[in-house]
């Protein structure tokens, strides 16, 4: 990614060309894990701190997924990315040109894009995790912007996700409206709402115990008799208004792909969703997504993972007396503490 970095950035826009660091190709990426996100990304993530850089960006050894930072570091989750791009496509050219057919995102990314989606009278398309899905829906003319939140972003020029397409995105929206990456996105967060957002990942399972595990709660959060339960999160009640097995139905080719994650969705428009994803080895992954919305604007300056992972531990903490040691599992390696409400990403 490194050469295209120099290339687009440094010698076609006359970026400082020691504004680009770690561009060189190495087989063992420096001894640097290649991730663009706030764990890995700390270099970036420290100059960017001292206040002295306005806008930064990180990508992934190939290029296709992507971190951006605005001045003293602030962090622009991959979910409000998309969403910010979508609610700006008339500072794209491309866009202005084209126009926008549809939008697509994957189930657990959060929900910010529909909100945007929504006012723009454009469809959104859920689908599960993988390209493929958004390719499909881009061949047969639906889809014209989407991204995961995993880092992944992209749109119908490429059958792919596309980092250094979405950090020239951001520069023209930056450039179009004259503020900066913070501005930008409290604007947003001022005239949509904020959608606080965390995943959780607890690896190295055995395959048995996550199977166990999935199968029990989803036999819980399927009961009739679980919707409309309450969980009370300080001064917050969080309300279950549905809950499903996701399954997704490709409306291209009428394809169904079915058990790609337990949704629990409250009336706040809050979710909850736990994922049974594959891991290297024969080891398994559970992935845990916690989204809850804030429309008040008063209530924008939280903690990213404060209102999600306290209703995760909540959530938790009631559930085990039905769930039995399988919520020990989860609990007793530190990756929910009930007591505390915090969470750690392992």
């Amino acid at each position: 990614m490194g050469p295209y970095v120099r290339k687009v950035l440094c010698d076609e826009l006359g970026a400082p060309a020691n504004s680009a660091i770690n561009c060189v190709p190495l087989e063992d990426f420096g001894g640097q894990p290649p991730d663009p996100n706030l764990t890995y990304a700390t270099t970036l993530l420290e100059a960017m701190k001292g206040g002295e850089y306005g806008f930064g960006a990180a990508f992934d050894a190939d290029g296709d997924r992507y971190m951006i930072l605005g001045r003293n570091g602030f962090f622009v989750s991959p979910s409000d990315s998309l969403a910010i791009i979508a609610a700006n496509l008339s500072c794209i050219p491309y866009f202005r040109q084209m126009g926008v057919r549809g939008f697509g995102r994957s189930m657990p990314t959060s929900m910010a894009l529909d909100r945007v989606a929504k006012s723009m009278k454009v469809p959104v398309y859920e689908t599960p995790a993988g390209w493929r899905f958004f390719s499909n829906l881009m061949d047969s003319g639906r889809c014209s912007l989407c991204g995961e939140e995993s880092f992944g972003t992209g749109s119908d020029h490429l059958r792919e996700k596309d980092g250094l397409w979405a950090v020239l995105v951001w520069l023209s929206i930056l450039a179009a409206r004259k503020q900066s990456v913070e501005e930008i996105v409290r604007d947003h967060w001022a005239k949509f709402g904020r959608h606080y957002y965390c995943r959780f990942d607890y690896e190295g399972l055995e395959p048995k115990t996550t199977y166990y595990i999935m199968r029990d709660l989803e036999a819980l959060v399927t009961d009739k008799s679980f919707v409309g339960q309450q969980f009370a999160v300080g001064s917050h009640v969080y309300s279950v208004a549905k809950t499903d097995c996701f399954e997704y139905v490709d409306p291209v080719d009428g394809t169904v792909t079915k058990k790609q994650g337990l949704r629990i969705v409250f009336s706040d428009a809050s979710r909850l969703i736990f994922r049974l994803s594959s891991s290297s080895g024969v080891r398994a992954t559970i992935r845990l997504y916690a989204e809850s919305y804030e429309r008040d604007p008063s209530g924008h300056d939280q903690e990213p993972q404060v209102p999600s992972a306290l209703c995760v531990s909540s959530l938790l903490e009631n559930l085990g007396s039905s769930w039995g040691p399988l919520v020990g599992v989860i609990l007793l390696s530190g990756w929910i503490d009930p007591a505390e409400g915090q969470a750690d990403s392992k």
